[in-house]
């Protein structure tokens, strides 16, 4: 992705790869011994830094985990823009190729770093009760954003216009957040990819036989 600002000088540059070791560092160490039992400590001595130098980057180590939904909902918010956006179809056909290429790009963010799923949605909700809340409402917020797409369809008349937007909403996203989980024990692009298209053959065609009454 090109950006229209300056160059990143080098000390930013640096900045930017030491944040993102502390990441990584962070989730190695969550990895091995659990979110709860992993210290400040434990993540500066597997970089070999000082505590100064995390809590310049990092308050806690929650901080990390909010740092790390933020950039994903940052992601996720650039892949649903332009051609993908909720408006930007007026066909059925149309729309298909859309959620295809949402599914594609939905899975390329997945697949980049299969830690990511884990923690949003095996490990943050355990966290505490806020960090939980902050799960159900990305959950919410992906379910409003997909009933967008689903009230423009039933306006422009290339979707049903007896659907049950909220409720269809909430049931595609949880078949794409199924999908995200599934990462954890097949992370082959292939699988993702076949997995993408059996959603959006339910979205489109159901599960019932064509000459079933």
């Amino acid at each position: 992705m090109t950006s229209s600002g300056p160059p990143l000088t080098r000390a930013e540059r640096r900045k930017q790869e030491l944040r993102r070791e502390i990441i990584d560092a962070a989730f190695e160490c969550f990895a091995e011994s659990g979110y709860h039992a992993t210290g400040i400590a434990d993540i500066a001595k597997r970089l070999d830094i000082g505590h100064g130098t995390f809590y310049r980057y990092f308050q806690n180590k929650r901080d990390i985990v909010d740092y790390v939904i933020d950039d994903l909902v940052r992601r996720l918010a650039t892949a649903l823009t332009e051609e993908n956006a909720p408006d930007a179809v007026s066909t059925l056909d149309d729309y298909r190729e859309q959620a295809a290429r949402i599914g594609e790009s939905l899975t390329r963010i997945f697949i980049e770093d299969p830690r990511v799923p884990r923690l949003l949605l095996v490990e943050a909700a355990g966290i505490d009760k806020a960090m939980a809340e902050r799960v159900l409402d990305l959950f919410d917020l992906a379910a409003d954003l997909t009933a967008a797409y689903l009230s423009h369809g039933v306006d422009l008349g290339y979707l049903r216009t007896d659907l049950d937007i909220p409720n269809t909403a909430r049931a595609i996203t949880g078949m794409i957040m199924a999908a995200a989980l599934t990462l954890l024990r097949h992370p082959d692009p292939e699988h993702q990819h076949r997995l993408s298209e059996a959603i959006r053959r339910v979205m489109y065609d159901g599960i019932a036989a064509r000459d079933t009454p």
